[in-house]
This record gives C-alpha cells, sequence and structure tokens, in this order.
C-alpha cells in the first residue's frame, strides 16, 4: 500500500514536470516560428510552406465546430427576427383591417349625408338629422331608435322621414334618444289620399310588411289600381299634404294592400321634421 503511494506521488510529479516542459517547448517554438518568418533564407521559406501545407488542414478541421455553432446562432437569431416581424406585420395587417372597416362605414355615412344635401324642407320648418341606433321589429311593436343629441329640438308627434319619405313619427324621447312609431305599428294610423284619383282614407300598420287603406271615400270616379302612388293628405294637423308614403300593391273587394316605399333594412339616417302643425291628442280619431 505504501508502495502504491509513494509510486503515485512520483507519477504526480512527472506530470508536473512534463506540463512545463510542454509549455516551455511551446514558447521555445513560438519565438522559433517568430523568428523564422522573419528570415529569407530559401530553405526557411520551403520550411514555411511545408508547415502551412500541413497546419492549414489541422486549422480547418479544429474550425468546422466554431462555424457550426456560429451558423447556428446565427440562424436561430434570424428566426427569432422572422418571428417577431411577422407578428408585428399580423398586428398591423389587423389594424389596417379595422381602418378599412372604419373607412367603409364612413363612406356609407358620406354617401347617406350626401343625399341628405338634396333635401329641400318646407318653409319655415325645422329638422334634425338622425342616426338610427336599432330596430325593433316584431309580432308587438314595430319601432326605431334614434340618437338625436341633447338639443332638445324633437318632440312627441314631429314626422320622421327618409329621403323625403314618411317611415313613421316621434313616439316618445328620452333625453338624447327618441322612439319612432313606424307607418307599419299596429297602433300608427296617418290620413291619405291616392294621388292620381284624390281618393282620401287612413292608412293602417298590421305590423307586418305592408300597410292597410282603410275607409277609402266612395266620391271617386276612378278605381284604384295597382301602383298607385299614396300620398299624405294633410288632414288631422299632424302631417302635412304630399309626402309619399307608399304605392298600392293589391286592390281586393275586402282590403286594399299598401307597401311603404322605404325599407326598414336600409335606414341609416333619418330626419326628424316639425312642421309646425298641432298635434292631435292621444286617443283622438282622426278622419279622412
Amino acid at each position: 500500500m505504501k508502495r502504491r503511494r509513494v509510486l503515485f506521488i512520483h507519477l504526480s510529479q512527472s506530470r508536473v514536470f512534463l506540463q512545463k516542459i510542454a509549455v516551455l517547448v511551446c514558447l521555445l517554438f513560438a519565438l522559433v516560428l517568430m523568428t523564422l518568418s522573419k528570415v529569407e533564407h530559401p530553405f526557411v521559406l520551403r520550411l514555411k510552406q511545408n508547415l502551412s501545407t500541413i497546419i492549414n488542414p489541422i486549422v480547418n478541421i479544429v474550425r468546422l465546430p466554431s462555424d457550426g455553432v456560429y451558423y447556428v446562432y446565427t440562424s436561430t437569431h434570424r428566426l427569432i427576427d422572422a418571428c417577431s416581424e411577422n407578428k408585428a406585420l399580423t398586428l398591423e395587417n389587423e389594424r389596417l383591417r379595422l381602418v378599412e372597416q372604419q373607412n367603409r362605414i364612413l363612406k356609407i355615412e358620406n354617401k347617406f349625408l350626401s343625399d341628405m344635401l338634396n333635401y329641400m324642407p318646407f318653409e319655415d320648418v325645422q329638422f334634425v338629422t338622425a342616426k338610427v341606433i336599432a330596430l325593433k321589429n316584431d309580432g308587438f311593436v314595430r319601432m326605431l331608435t334614434v340618437y338625436v343629441g341633447q338639443k332638445n329640438l324633437v318632440k312627441k308627434g314631429q314626422v320622421v322621414l327618409h329621403r323625403n319619405n314618411v317611415i313613421g313619427r316621434i313616439d316618445s324621447v328620452d333625453g338624447a334618444y327618441a322612439q319612432v312609431l313606424l307607418l307599419s305599428d299596429i297602433s300608427s294610423k296617418i290620413p291619405v289620399m291616392i294621388e292620381r284619383t284624390q281618393t282620401r282614407g287612413i292608412l293602417s300598420g298590421n305590423n307586418t310588411g305592408t300597410l292597410n287603406l282603410l275607409y277609402p271615400s266612395s266620391d271617386f270616379n276612378e278605381p284604384l289600381m295597382i301602383g298607385d302612388k299614396v300620398i299624405t293628405s294633410g288632414v288631422g294637423g299632424i302631417f302635412p299634404s304630399g309626402l309619399t308614403v307608399g304605392r298600392i300593391i293589391d286592390v281586393s273587394t275586402h282590403e286594399i294592400k299598401v307597401e311603404a316605399v322605404e325599407s326598414l333594412d336600409s335606414l341609416e339616417f333619418v330626419y326628424i321634421v316639425d312642421y309646425h302643425l298641432e298635434t292631435p291628442q292621444d286617443g283622438a280619431e282622426t278622419t279622412p
């Protein structure tokens, strides 16, 4: 056991000595190479060439792992940059899509507002342009909710138009919002007249897509026809005469069907017009 320990100590000392010798040899070899690089003797030049021929392949082989690590690093860095750029482009694309959608909405609103510039109101009347917020269209009630702002110019009973065509009247006002009772609501009844024959009657809603012409006057010479234009008669003091309401689509023995000019599905903006007419009291009957 003691002999092994002594042998291990001798081996350790020998290894340390060999390491010192190796360092010294490397230093001497480096000094020799530096000295030879300054010498221009043909023998030295050939020796340098031969050493370069031997050492260069070894150096290239030693560089392979480092080159591989550098390639992996650069490729990974480029992949990370590509992912970051793709994420940024995706966010930008989403932002541009939202901008495009907003531009489309503004274009539609601009078209409606441009159409409204051609509106020629009656003399001495006031009107407000209101944006449609919601449509309540079911089997019990047919109303629009519109935004009128805080100007307090809108009152119950005022006429509501779209492109100079009647769609209803103001039923109630609550702050910046108002409820519009549509012509198709079952409680809507307005005095009208057939433009061609001057036949008068009451146009009544029935909570469907068509309207009913009730109590047509019998003092006319020409029968009613499909396609006849229905306008307000001005009787009753709420609607002025001459406003377009709809056209007759069915004439039978028992009932006359009228289709409103305006489609509720396309309403974006409406006019609320004050013709300074006296509004009938709630529950008062209107006769043609």
